[in-house]
């Protein structure tokens, strides 16, 4: 109880910027008061016990999990079945994103706009499910490749950098229209299901082989999360 409360003020704390910036701006700025204060009060109330509970689940629950399930194979020593868990976990949490489902969506319904897709549910629908599959597909490749790069001990700048040359050159292909939404699907991956789990996935790997550093080789997973995307739904934009 007593972890629950200290989450509490944490949240309190970390939203108070926040909060502090908004009642300058309408206060002072806009000299109106607040509409709805009652119910806006509630809603950060809200806000602060949701944060509260979803940082202390994953003190609780994902990080061990994640942690504890990655010395387990490690231990196994079977590659295959890493490999494969690596590739579930990415495709997985990538699909249950709320923010990854919310811009695919979006980006639908901006597309029918467009005039990109017919004006029809079945279209519309394919096209965010096409989207969200090409999204999670990536990442499951890119943690797969993170999963291999703890195994090699290969250095991260040098893959990040190769995938960032590559997210220019396809640049220079890809339709106008997917490569806005394509460089925002490499920052809607890592969010509140992703991080926890591939981070906890590639600090207990590297914890577990001999001759891994956890701050070296343990971090880095999140980068190839946000990498890889840019580059699956530019070459998705290019096919359709």
């Amino acid at each position: 109880m007593n972890a629950f409360f200290k989450a509490l003020l944490e949240s309190f704390r970390d939203l108070l910027p926040i909060l502090l910036v908004i009642a300058f701006f309408q206060l002072f700025v806009l000299q109106q008061p607040f509409p709805n204060l009652l119910q806006m009060l509630g809603g950060i109330l809200m806000v602060v016990i949701g944060l509260s509970l979803f940082i202390h689940g994953l003190r609780i629950g994902l990080f061990p999990i994640g942690e504890n399930m990655a010395y387990d194979f490690a231990r196994k020593g079977s590659l295959i079945w890493l490999l494969l868990f690596a590739f579930a976990l990415g495709f997985g949490t990538t699909v249950a994103e709320p923010a990854l489902i919310a811009v695919a969506a979006e980006a639908a319904t901006v597309a029918v706009n467009g005039g990109m897709i017919e004006n029809t549910p079945e279209r519309i629908e394919s096209y965010a499910y096409n989207l969200r599959m090409t999204v999670a597909v990536s990442v499951g490749f890119a943690i797969v490749l993170g999963v291999f790069r703890i195994l090699k001990g290969w250095p991260v700048q040098y893959l990040i950098i190769s995938g960032y040359i590559g997210v220019v050159i396809m640049t220079a292909f890809a339709p106008p229209e997917i490569i806005g939404i394509a460089y925002d699907s490499g920052g809607v991956t890592t969010s509140t299901i992703t991080v926890p789990l591939v981070t906890a996935l590639g600090v207990g790997l590297a914890s577990s082989i001999s001759g891994r550093n956890p701050m070296v080789d343990g971090f880095g997973l999140i980068a190839f999360a946000s990498l890889t995307p840019m580059i699956f739904v530019m070459g998705y934009g290019m096919l359709i």
